[in-house]
């Protein structure tokens, strides 16, 4: 597939999305078709969604800053010096 055709398909789907949006309940300029709170249940699902994704961003930082502090000392430690492994 052309990548013109997947970004065709990309925005037909941002356009779909975005009108959901537009026709939730006291949102629209017209009356709600599908008579659902497409906005409200996106808050509700971003409210439990950030907590995740912070603790998960967390711990990528922390793994990410330990392992670079390991390979810092790998690397002061001269070549002679160096523990035998078992």
């Amino acid at each position: 597939m052309h990548a013109v055709v997947k970004i065709i398909i990309g925005l037909i789907l941002i356009l779909i999305g975005l009108g959901l949006f537009v026709d939730s309940p006291g949102i629209g300029f017209w009356g709600s078709v599908t008579n659902f709170d497409w906005l409200g249940s996106f808050i509700i699902v971003l409210g439990g969604v950030i907590p995740i994704l912070l603790i998960l961003l967390g711990l990528f930082i922390v793994w990410l800053e330990a392992d670079e502090l390991k390979t810092a000392k790998e690397f002061e430690e001269p070549e002679g010096e160096k523990p035998e492994k078992k």
